[in-house]
């Protein structure tokens, strides 16, 4: 079948990193994914575990072209946009190449910034660092909350609020504090069941 891709308008991405693995975190957890990793963050959270995708310049860039004829080499369906802060990039060109490819769309975001593309699932995984956007929070599939602390259970109650009545959601204990926070996670689902947790399994089986 030819490719659609010649026909496809092109822009440039700071990409990081690209890699097919598993989708380790919410409700598409252990489904086959490649990730595509954009450089440049805004929003500065202090346990971040990929800081070196802050700095947009450091990485080199690709367009919409370059990027869906790697995700091309792979069977995998599921295409995820993640950072850093994607949403800080206008991804418009590579959401429709990859839609031209039959591909289906992810991103996972702070919400931090209004999302600039046509997105199949929307992890919105806001921080108190920076605060989600109103329009982000009302278009998010699934709210993923960081708990680092007993104070995040509000933070997460307040967002909760604020997204649509479809809207999956998640509780993720902060990796360096999962011993501790996993408790207190499990404690509060029970007694809020309209919650889930979400495990980071693919760091469990030493996977990207």
């Amino acid at each position: 079948m030819p490719s659609k891709l010649p026909n496809a308008l092109t822009d440039d991405y700071p990409v990081m990193e690209h890699f097919l693995t598993l989708q380790g975190e919410g409700f598409h957890t252990g489904r086959s994914a490649y990730f595509v990793r954009l450089g440049g963050c805004d929003v500065g959270c202090v346990w971040c575990d990929v800081k070196d995708s802050w700095d947009a310049s450091k990485f080199p860039t690709l367009n919409s072209l370059d990027i869906t004829s790697l995700v091309n080499r792979h069977t995998s369906e599921i295409v995820v946009i993640t950072g850093g802060e994607p949403a800080m990039h206008d991804l418009n060109a590579i959401c429709d190449t990859l839609h031209d490819e039959g591909k289906r769309v992810h991103i996972e975001t702070s919400g931090a910034h209004p999302l600039r593309g046509t997105f199949d699932w929307i992890t919105l995984s806001p921080k108190k660092f920076k605060a989600p956007l109103a329009e982000v929070l009302a278009m998010a599939h699934e709210l993923k909350v960081v708990v680092y602390n007993q104070s995040d259970f509000e933070w997460a109650e307040q967002q909760a609020a604020r997204v649509s009545p479809h809207c999956l959601l998640y509780l993720q204990a902060e990796w360096s504090r999962k011993e501790k926070i996993y408790p207190a996670i499990v404690s509060y689902i029970e007694q809020n069941p309209r919650w889930r947790l979400s495990l980071q399994s693919h760091k469990y089986i030493n996977i990207p």
